[in-house]
């Protein structure tokens, strides 16, 4: 039996059409055609109902299929087992936020480019948001990003959690004391873009303490919040993984406010199929590092 004629098999399945599986797999329809008739003669079943429309799995052919995914994915599995990292070739598509590219990023690629030096990596930042929903529809292999994504076949592979601080540049003048959120909210907040985590949990909290009309300034660019920070334009919660280097030259002051601003979380996503293999392997190296990174905190800031 032809593992390559299974893995056609899965793909017709999960498509619905031969035309489809045959763009997936860059190839024609006659040849998925064909691949898919040979593996039924060779199993002796019919695993598809055929009409002008569209393919359906016949009832044998939806009890083969978990098992035509096992095969596969153990198959996967092997040929990372048994193969050189260094002659593996091709490409990922990673997308991620901002967030951990000023975190931990730098580690992961260079841990990919040691264990898989001829791989390219197609790396898009962007908003939590955008970023699922592209994980979801299979345009990117991995995600890294404030999930979890709740779709059908996706992995979450828990990633690590980052405390949050208010800060104000000094320019503001605050007071050095326990603060009321009310009594910062005259400035302006610089938060994350509309409708992410951390935007909703400002608006929450705002709410929560009867502010009403806040003055709120979204970006979808930590260096763009952490920037208008220093120079005074308004106040904003950060994780302090983040911002060490602020901290440390004092242009930036933490602010002890109540309530606290509650943690972010993040995770690695991706699809849960035989042909993503490389996602696997690779979230899972972002989860050592991000859990490495996690320890090296020594202030406990992130977990």
């Amino acid at each position: 039996m032809n593992l390559r004629f299974v893995e056609t098999f899965l793909w017709v399945a999960r498509l619905g059409s031969f035309s489809a599986a045959a763009e997936r797999l860059h190839t024609t329809q006659a040849a998925i055609s064909n691949r898919i008739a040979t593996l039924e003669r060779d199993l002796g079943v019919r695993l598809f109902e055929r009409d002008v429309r569209c393919v359906r799995l016949t009832g044998l052919g939806q009890q083969l299929l978990p098992k035509a995914e096992e095969l596969v994915r153990v198959a996967g599995e092997f040929r990372e087992a048994v193969s050189d990292p260094s002659i593996l070739r091709g490409s990922i598509k990673i997308g991620t936020i901002d967030s951990i590219v000023h975190a931990w990023l730098p580690q992961f690629i260079d841990r990919i480019r040691a264990r898989y030096p001829s791989v390219a990596i197609d790396l898009n930042t962007d908003t939590s948001l955008n970023i699922a929903r592209e994980v979801a529809e299979r345009r990117i292999d991995l995600a890294l990003i404030m999930g979890p994504v709740i779709a059908p076949d996706i992995i979450n592979l828990d990633l690590c959690t980052f405390a949050c601080t208010w800060l104000a540049s000094p320019k503001l003048g605050l007071p050095d004391r326990p603060l009321a959120l009310a009594e910062i909210a005259d400035h302006p907040i610089l938060a994350y873009s509309k409708d992410s985590v951390p935007h909703h949990r400002i608006l929450r909290q705002l709410a929560d303490a009867g502010i009403e009309d806040p003055t709120i300034y979204n970006s979808n660019s930590l260096a763009t919040i952490i920037r208008l920070a220093q120079d005074g334009i308004g106040i904003t919660p950060l994780p302090r993984v983040i911002v060490r280097e602020q901290l440390a030259a004092g242009t930036l002051v933490p602010l002890d406010v109540t309530p606290a601003f509650p943690p972010l979380s993040f995770h690695a996503v991706y699809s849960d199929h035989p042909d993503n293999l490389i996602s696997a392997v690779v979230a899972r190296m972002a989860q050592e590092v991000a859990q490495g990174f996690s320890q090296a905190q020594a202030d406990g800031a992130s977990w």
